[in-house]
């Protein structure tokens, strides 16, 4: 009994579809690799993976076929610019592959698509991630030693600046000791001159106050006055309140 008829279409199983890629996948290389050698013909056979991964087959070098390729797809002409162009394609060829490279090899370092990686593979990753670490690891120290010296420095300079201030301090205080004992040595010789000439230059209470006189007033002569008595006693004579 023949094998059934298999339906073209996508598998849905995970598992089943890898399977069956890499199966067939094998078995395209190897009908690629006996047509090249049995018929003489080149060829060039790319494949991509639904993960990204990259499946080659060149019988005279993949670059050598495209370049090759490339000449029999643009009829030859003796002008500049088709050359130009011609050029210019293969450079987007060649850049469009550097660029899937680079992002298998950036999902690669984020842990993703790790299924079609051999055991090679795997250990050459694992080598990549260690010695990035290694070089994060050593960075951050460097980073770290830098930040503690720049403490140290601004540490010697506050304590620098301190000690002036300490010095400062100390030498206010003894002007401003100094000039409270000069005002306590003035304030003692102001107190002790005070009464002395307080009593000298203001008059006393009693030479302030009116003197109320009533009824006559007596005149006594002084010793050695010459003045009449008749004149005196009529200067001295007041009818009435005399003030």
């Amino acid at each position: 009994m023949g094998r059934g008829r298999v339906e073209l279409k996508r598998i849905e199983n995970k598992i089943n579809r890898q399977v069956t890629f890499s199966k067939r996948r094998n078995g395209l290389l190897k009908k690629a690799y006996e047509l090249s050698v049995l018929c003489d013909a080149e060829i060039a056979l790319i494949i991509f993976s639904n993960r990204g991964k990259l499946y080659e087959f060149s019988s005279s070098g993949m670059t050598k076929t495209l370049e090759r390729y490339q000449r029999c797809c643009f009829i030859p002409h003796d002008n500049t610019h088709e050359r130009e162009t011609q050029s210019w394609y293969l450079e987007v060829i060649k850049l469009n592959a550097k660029y899937e490279a680079l992002e298998r090899t950036q999902r690669h370092l984020l842990g993703e698509d790790l299924g079609p990686l051999n055991m090679k593979e795997l250990h050459n990753l694992e080598k990549q991630l260690e010695g990035a670490l290694a070089r994060a690891r050593q960075r951050k120290t460097q980073i770290m030693m830098e930040q503690m010296d720049d403490l140290r420095k601004k540490e010697r300079q506050l304590g620098d600046l301190n000690k002036q201030l300490i010095v400062k301090l100390e030498a206010e205080g003894q002007n401003l000791e100094t000039i409270q004992g000069l005002w306590s040595c003035c304030g003692a010789e102001a107190t002790e001159n005070f009464p002395l000439h307080l009593s000298q230059t203001q008059p006393t209470e009693c030479d302030l106050q009116p003197v109320l006189q009533i009824g006559y007033h007596h005149y006594v002569e002084a010793e050695g006055s010459s003045a009449p008595t008749g004149m005196a006693g009529e200067t001295n004579f007041i009818h009435g309140w005399v003030i």
